[in-house]
């Protein structure tokens, strides 16, 4: 088994916040040791909880969080269009209802959560890959599904009870974060005499893939890494250090995170990925570096709020653009860039009531959401983990 050497704060990126391992902590114990470890943030909140999800949204999530569970398989699964991306749509599923607040012990969707965890369990390969590479919804794209797996079983290893279930889930996501590290592709570049060590993911592993990244895939590990950390589970530090170099080297002189260093994407930079780079930079406890001034900067040149203008990625882009508006809240913009003009700051009390009400209007009778080419698991998903984001419910989502 990988054993992880130590590393100080300064030198690993996912301990800049000092928080605390989770390993034998629930969810409501995280927020005590967080209290205690984080110090005062950039943006700091007032609190978990700080911003009660308004009244007039209330009723939609019900809708939606009721039509996806009555839309979960007898075997705890979620799936997309024509049976695709089993082990993605039911992370993205399972996270919906933790963001709730139930978890996998307690609460109004624990049966629901604990079947999605079984399902995904009973997928994971000797490998540590979370999933089933021969499945023809799975093949091709495999690592999406391994970074959103980890994600979420990661949010609810802190509250499965001690025994054999929690030592298994244990080892599948040492296992895990480990096939993380081993398919990352490696990349060097010299910089002022220094030589510069890097690498994204790609949809498969950099061996079977050529060694191809992709700037969505390396979002997705980067955050599910992140949630395996918090959680108290050994992740290899030479991972994040190589992905935080990566999503530097894919930024281009305009601030925008381009779709892949080896190719294809050119200079070119993707408003859907940078606003990806800021929500892993600020859950990797980087809150004001230069490089983050720059995404945000690209940002809002390039995004508006939700169903403002079609961008083709709406759903992937401001799934991660609303978790960096939320930890910006509504004075971290000032502290970012405190000669800004105050009509110009982003907020996320402003972003909130422009989009929320955009996911009001078009939330269909039955409780989904639809439209797009993946089906409106993933669509509605997706809209509920946007609109709990109030709930503060996960740490992987904390301010």
């Amino acid at each position: 088994m990988y054993q992880e050497s130590k590393v100080s704060s300064k030198t690993d990126p996912f301990q800049s916040t000092g928080r605390l391992p989770l390993s034998i902590l629930s969810r409501r114990d995280w927020f005590a040791a967080a209290g205690l470890a984080i110090g005062t943030p950039l943006f700091h909140p007032g609190g978990a909880r700080a911003d009660a999800i308004p009244a007039e949204y209330r009723e939609v999530i019900k809708k939606g969080l009721d039509w996806l569970v009555k839309n979960q398989a007898k075997d705890g699964h979620w799936e997309a269009f024509g049976g695709q991306y089993p082990v993605t749509m039911t992370a993205l599923g399972g996270m919906a209802l933790l963001m709730e607040g139930s978890t996998i012990r307690e609460g109004k969707y624990r049966e629901n959560i604990r079947r999605a965890v079984d399902f995904l369990m009973a997928r994971c390969q000797n490998s540590g890959l979370i999933g089933n590479p021969t499945f023809a919804g799975e093949a091709g794209r495999y690592m999406y599904g391994h970074g959103f797996g980890m994600l979420f079983l990661a949010s609810v290893y802190g509250e499965e009870e001690e025994g054999e279930r929690r030592k298994k889930l244990e080892v599948i996501l040492t296992k895990a974060a480990k096939f993380s590290f081993e398919a990352q592709t490696r990349r060097e570049v010299s910089r002022e005499g220094k030589t510069i060590v890097f690498g994204g993911w790609g949809y498969l592993s950099a061996k079977e893939g050529n060694n191809f990244d992709e700037g969505s895939v390396t979002i997705t590990q980067v955050q599910a890494l992140r949630a395996a950390r918090n959680a108290g589970i050994e992740v290899p530090t030479e991972a994040v250090k190589r992905s935080v170099a990566y999503l530097d080297q894919c930024t281009n002189t305009q601030g925008g995170v381009i779709y892949s260093f080896g190719g294809g994407g050119g200079g070119e930079g993707r408003p859907a990925l940078t606003a990806a780079a800021i929500s892993c930079g600020f859950s990797s406890g980087d809150y004001d570096s230069p490089l983050v001034r720059k995404w945000f900067k690209f940002c809002q040149q390039h995004l508006g709020n939700l169903g403002a203008s079609r961008t083709g990625h709406d759903e992937y882009t401001h799934y991660y653009w609303s978790q960096a508006l939320y930890i910006l809240g509504d004075e971290g913009y000032g502290k970012l860039f405190p000669n800004s003009d105050a009509k110009d700051r982003l907020t996320w009390s402003g972003y909130r009531k422009a989009t929320f009400d955009y996911l009001a209007r078009t939330q269909g009778a039955d409780g989904s959401w639809s439209g797009g080419h993946v089906g409106p698991i993933y669509i509605t998903a997706v809209h509920l983990a946007i609109l709990q984001l109030d709930n503060s419910a996960l740490p992987i989502y904390q301010r």
